[in-house]
């Protein structure tokens, strides 16, 4: 059931739209995927035995990008590169849907393994021995180069588990965008996205390019912002902000998130799922084939209505990278969190 809200909201950003220009530039959207092994959702990460069956679903996409023109960024974990049934079907979404293959950092399941048994909270990327961390991501482009026959050069960090002292070391790595940023979340013993901006921003010689999830209401984000306890910060996101995200709100939410952005200046709409949702049972919230369905077909829906709405272009995370647009730098003060 959706909320009071959000019809309110999407009902007045109808009417805006009937009595707005129409803009003129392009907007810009990224349709990305965390290519990824199963189980993630049952609240243990493996360390070993991972499986990627759900890889082999990824064809169903095809259409967003041959019938709808959106090609698809896929951020894969070392699992998923390691994985002789796997690296077909993306060299497949490579070559015949023009996918860009980018990384994806699970560290607990990236070698060289310590860890023997799957563990219910991996140590967060920041409290790691930074010797350690950097052989997991040598091991994660090493892999990735290996397999693209060139350096990958776009990056998400699993569990959006990004701080500032991370980021170095991705441009050690040859990353010059990075999607790692979810905006208005606060993570246990993680970063703070809260105050980050939902479109994409330089950091620290990065281009940060956010997962798109706005305030529905930015008045009540500021105040949330300002009153909540810290251990309250995260409930936002399931109350007062609208995204992208295909799994994570309904098809009218979506909308109203993209009416939202564009109305507020935004002109690159970033959407994200997991490649492990389109397989039947690996998610709580896919549980047979029929859910499986609804949600490739809410997805491809969803990215017809934004065509039919918006002049649009269909950007990989690379291509923005190369675009001649002017964006701006971020300096988060002290105390404005881990973007």
């Amino acid at each position: 059931m959706e909320c009071r809200t959000c019809s309110r909201a999407d009902e007045q950003g109808q009417a805006d739209d009937n009595h707005r220009p129409k803009a003129t530039s392009p907007l810009l959207v990224i349709v990305s995927l965390d290519v990824e092994e199963e189980g993630l959702f049952s609240g243990r990460y493996a360390s070993s035995d991972c499986t990627v069956r759900n890889v082999s679903l990824l064809p169903r996409l095809a259409p967003l990008t041959r019938e709808l023109g959106f090609p698809l960024t896929l951020f894969c974990t070392h699992t998923v590169f390691a994985s002789i049934e796997a690296r077909p079907v993306l060299a497949f979404m490579r070559d015949h849907c023009n996918a860009e293959i980018a990384a994806h950092l699970h560290h607990w399941s990236t070698p060289p393994l310590h860890e023997a048994n799957p563990v219910a909270a991996p140590t967060r990327t920041d409290k790691l021995p930074r010797d350690l961390l950097n052989q997991r991501l040598q091991a994660l482009f090493r892999a990735g180069r290996e397999f693209q026959g060139a350096p990958l050069t776009s990056f998400r960090m699993g569990r959006w588990d990004l701080k500032g002292t991370v980021r170095p070391l991705l441009r050690e790595h040859g990353v010059t965008v990075d999607s790692s940023v979810c905006p208005l979340r606060v993570f246990k013993n993680g970063p703070d996205h809260f105050l980050a901006p939902p479109d994409p921003y330089w950091c620290d010689d990065l281009l940060e390019a956010p997962v798109t999830q706005v305030a529905i209401w930015p008045l009540s984000a500021r105040l949330w912002h300002r009153r909540a306890p810290s251990g309250m910060l995260d409930r936002f996101h399931f109350f007062g902000v609208a995204s992208a995200n295909p799994v994570w709100h309904a098809a009218r939410v979506m909308r109203l998130a993209a009416r939202l952005h564009v109305r507020r200046g935004g002109r690159v709409l970033t959407l994200f799922w997991h490649s492990s949702e389109l397989l039947p049972g690996a998610s709580p919230h896919i549980r047979n084939e029929n859910d499986a369905d609804r949600l490739v077909k809410k997805i491809y829906n969803y990215l017809k209505w934004i065509k039919e709405k918006f002049p649009v272009q269909g950007v990989t995370a690379a291509q923005l990278y190369g675009m001649p647009l002017a964006f701006p730098r971020a300096h988060p003060g002290k105390g404005q969190g881990d973007w």
